[in-house]
């Protein structure tokens, strides 16, 4: 019987971490709607993510406007973004 009790809370608790990972892609949709990702233009550690193999996800950047890590800007802003090394780009660019 307790191995039954075990059992079934297990899965109920499954379920309940399921469809709360679920509804949390609704806050980074939201937060993209009217954005547009920009390489290049992110600071050391400021990105929104993506950087590259061998990093995990936002603020892994590890060089100031590093080619392969985008920051999330306004929509229409990032090609007149000026850096050091150019132009903010709409796809990755060699860092």
């Amino acid at each position: 019987m307790n191995r039954s009790i075990a059992i079934t809370a297990f899965t109920l608790s499954a379920l309940a971490a399921g469809a709360a990972m679920a509804q949390d892609t609704k806050p980074m949709a939201d937060k993209m709607a009217g954005m547009e990702k920009c390489y290049g233009v992110a600071m050391a550690g400021k990105n929104d993510c993506k950087a590259g193999a061998g990093t995990t996800c936002a603020g892994t950047s590890k060089v100031d406007y590093q080619g392969n890590a985008f920051k999330a800007v306004p929509a229409g802003t990032c090609v007149t973004m000026k850096t050091p090394k150019g132009t903010g780009s709409l796809t990755e660019m060699k860092s």
